[in-house]
């Protein structure tokens, strides 16, 4: 179990394997792999091989590598990589005097703080002297030295193939030549390496970091940071962050959704459904057409009342406080990101060179070469033409697949309005089911049961998608790595949301708005009747809605991550478990584990970006969304860091300096939930209604809200039924029926009768005026409160230009005392 070359002194800084099958490639695959390796040991690295007599399946070759002093030093110069030449002489910032409050969610300093806090500067060998090398084997930590192996792996040539210049481990990886390329992990998880000279990083991450009883600890970002790289680190700090934010919103809307609890029994509009003189003596439309029956208002009790538990004046609140809590979120976090930047020396970091530089898959399918303006160089380009016939392609194809969403989703809502008719018939004519009547309407039926068939629908559109967006980026060939993952990530991202959300912005914007009315209900294709929304309101269906997604989708998603990669690397290891451990060496060890490729992160974010959709987009209609978000969160921390630790190959560190295209994502996502919070409140919640009758259309100076649900639902009278909605049995002789939804029209004796009432469209302005003057104040308040915090920190603007001013001084003082020995 060594990282070493079997002399115990170099260590293995990267780890290459390959199958000698004798199939009729293998000629060409070991003229490849010779070509290369003796291209990389004319680079300066070091090569060591272990015989497939020697592995655990007497199969595979593994190639060790090991980078010099010599390649360390020349290719951190090529890549601009800091490193220290001086102690940071700032002093620490004052302490907090909460700081004994949080002792038991420290962590030990040691791990906190794996390294000394330097002054940095770009390494250069012509100034070897200035920096602080202690010792040559320890100056570079192994997650640079993997960085700087893989910057020549990707770049060293093997050969000329159909009179093109063939290079890089990508593509030998591509044509079967190598079955793995990897960094190796330093020692096993779960116990300390025998060696004294192995750092035991793994070891010290999985215990203090991996674990789910230490959930209530901080992260030791800084040694995330060191074993794994900036780009990992940096996402683990913006989930930490996130989560951080997350538990302020959860209180606040646990508080809300307590005010709603304990306001159940004052709430007067289910008081006066549920009570049997007043709900029990008004008589409803049929739920459906012929086959359903007339019913009585209150046996719709039980719903109601849980309606008021998200349909209360804390909702306004909350969906204020929401907009507010997103902006505080983004802005401090830009906060947050500043001082990493700082802390972890990128503050000057532009783009690394592998990121700009061309892709090889753009080099080798494109043919035609242009200079480029900057380097004077030729290189490969795409014509105009070639890039705008690949643009329409791709664009016909999202659309393609997104309409496909949105027919799926019709597809669900057709299901709804067929099942509609069936749980409302089922449910008035069935015995058995009075004793959760109540409960369970015909409405919440069908939204639980489309809901599951919608998030069904869902995990096999996301698994069919993943492949497409692939697809459609690679048939682009866009230029730079940076550039594909951009673009990939946008058209994820447009899938996800549309699918996602489009079932939830149904139920909250379309769902119950367009019915018609008796006689003249509206019907899709002209044959399935609208549906309608419970009495309570639809709000209680959105939230539905919203915990069966939202919920289903991070029980599935914690599935995927934790349990899938368990059971194939249990699978995988089964026949070496058979075998003595001083036989199973750490390189065949990693070489069974998961690979985190290279967009892993990708997938990450993009899991927490969709749930930070449905904690601001919905969360009027679901208070308690921050809450699950929270619990979520915790634990996807802990399965995230255990998964990275335990389960997978240890990633190639690459250095990021912000979370990327993700930040303008949310960004977007903060603005566009101001608006469809205001909507939800304003049209899906019953708020405005009540309090336009509450000052305009109440009679009662006692007690205001009575009279409002006799006052709200209209009156229709059963002989103007045409026949195709008449129902079949009328055995008490009904004269009269009301509709279902808040619906204001004259009755069947006024001149003009089944039209809209002038209450209709005071209600319908005051709802306009709400949406209006909400968006306004909660936009000013986030624009204000964005102007008042600062990006970047004042002593880390101080820090930045104290370490520019010493680092200046250093090499001036360095370049005086070389010039003094030349004179």
């Amino acid at each position: 179990d060594s990282i070493f070359f079997r002399d115990g002194v170099r260590r293995i800084d990267f780890v290459l394997s390959y199958v000698d099958d004798l199939n009729k490639e293998w000629e060409k695959k070991l003229e490849r792999r010779k070509e290369f390796e003796s291209n990389l040991q004319k680079a300066g690295l070091e090569l060591e091989t272990e015989d497939k007599k020697e592995s655990e399946d007497g199969k595979i070759y593994f190639v060790k590598i090991h980078a010099p002093w010599e390649v360390l030093i020349t290719y951190a110069e090529v890549l601009n990589i800091k490193v220290p030449i001086k102690e940071n002489d700032i002093p620490s910032t004052v302490e907090n005097p909460l700081d004994c409050l949080l002792a038991p969610l420290r962590l030990p300093e040691k791990v906190m703080h794996p390294e000394p806090d330097y002054f940095t500067a770009p390494f250069s060998k012509e100034k070897q002297e200035l920096y602080l090398i202690n010792d040559e084997s320890t100056f570079f930590s192994p997650s640079m030295r993997n960085r700087i192996v893989n910057y020549i792996l990707t770049r060293c040539p093997y050969g000329t193939e159909e009179g093109k210049k063939k290079f890089g481990i990508k593509r030998l990886l591509n044509n079967g030549t190598y079955s793995a390329a990897y960094p190796l992990h330093d020692c096993q998880y779960w116990k300390k390496a025998n060696d004294p000279n192995c750092d035991n990083e793994r070891y010290t991450l999985y215990m203090e970091w991996a674990r789910f009883l230490r959930f209530y600890k901080e992260q030791p970002l800084d040694l995330i940071r060191k074993y794994y790289g900036e780009k990992i680190g940096i996402y683990f700090a913006w989930l930490g962050f996130y989560t951080e934010m997350l538990f302020l919103a959860a209180v606040v809307g646990l508080i809300c959704f307590l005010y709603g609890l304990f306001t159940m029994d004052e709430n007067m509009s289910s008081k006066e459904i549920c009570d049997p003189a007043i709900g029990g003596d008004i008589i409803m439309c049929p739920l459906c057409d012929r086959e359903c029956e007339y019913w009585r208002l209150n046996t719709t009790c039980e719903s109601s009342e849980y309606s008021h538990l998200f349909d209360n004046v804390a909702t306004l609140f909350f969906a204020i406080f929401m907009g507010i809590w997103v902006t505080l979120f983004l802005e401090f976090w830009k906060r947050r990101q500043a001082r990493l930047k700082y802390e972890w020396d990128l503050v000057d970091f532009e783009e690394e060179q592998q990121q700009l530089q061309l892709r090889p898959e753009y080099e080798a399918k494109c043919t035609q070469k242009k200079k480029n303006p900057v380097t004077q160089e030729m290189e490969p380009y795409l014509p105009i033409t070639s890039q705008a016939v690949r643009f329409c392609i791709s664009g016909t194809t999202v659309l393609f697949w997104v309409s496909l969403i949105i027919a799926s989703m019709i597809a669900v809502i057709v299901y709804r309005l067929a099942v509609y008719a069936a749980f409302a018939s089922l449910m008035e004519n069935t015995q058995s089911l009075q004793p959760i009547s109540g409960l369970l309407t015909p409405q919440l039926a069908t939204s639980v049961t489309a809901s599951c068939l919608n998030f069904v629908i869902i995990m096999i559109l996301n698994f069919l998608y993943e492949r497409i967006a692939i697809w459609i980026t690679d048939m682009e060939i866009p230029r730079t790595h940076m550039e594909y993952e951009n673009r990939l990530t946008m058209k994820m991202f447009l899938f996800q949301f549309v699918n996602y959300y489009s079932s939830c912005f149904y139920v909250a914007f379309f769902k119950g708005k367009f019915v018609g009315y008796p006689g003249a209900y509206t019907y899709m294709f002209n044959r399935w009747r609208n549906e309608e929304c419970d009495p309570a309101g639809c709000l209680i269906e959105l939230t539905t809605q919203l915990t069966i997604v939202m919920a289903g989708k991070q029980i599935w998603g914690n599935i995927q991550e934790a349990v899938v990669p368990w059971i194939c690397n249990w699978w995988g290891r089964r026949k070496a478990r058979n075998n003595p451990e001083n036989l199973y060496s750490r390189w065949e060890q990693d070489h069974d584990l998961q690979i985190f490729g290279a967009l892993g992160l990708f997938y990450e974010y993009l899991e927490m970006v969709i749930q930070f959709g449905f904690i601001t987009l919905f969360v009027a209609s679901f208070p308690l969304a921050p809450l699950l978000a929270l619990m979520n969160n915790i634990l996807e921390i802990r399965v995230d860091s255990w998964k990275l630790t335990t389960q997978y190959r240890r990633p190639v560190a690459a250095k990021a300096h912000s979370i990327g295209v993700w930040q303008e994502i949310l960004n977007g996502m903060a603005i566009l939930s101001v608006v469809t919070n205001a909507f939800i409140v304003a049209f899906t919640s019953d708020m405005i209604p009540r309090l336009v009758y509450y000052y305009a259309y109440s009679e009662n100076e006692d007690s205001p809200m009575s009279g409002y649900i006799n006052n709200s639902l209209s009156v229709f009278q059963i002989s103007d039924f045409p026949d195709r909605n008449k129902p079949k049995l009328n055995p008490e002789n009904f004269v009269i029926c009301r509709l279902v939804y808040r619906d204001y029209r004259y009755p069947p004796d006024h001149e003009r009768r089944y039209l809209h009432t002038m209450q209709f469209w005071h209600i319908l302005a005051a709802k306009l005026a709400f949406i209006i003057i909400m968006e306004h104040v909660v936009f000013i308040v986030k624009f204000f409160v964005a102007w008042m915090i600062p990006d970047v920190p004042a002593d880390v603007k101080a820090k930045i230009k104290r370490e520019k001013y010493l680092t200046q001084k250093i090499l001036h003082e360095y370049e005086l005392e070389k010039l003094k020995e030349r004179l």
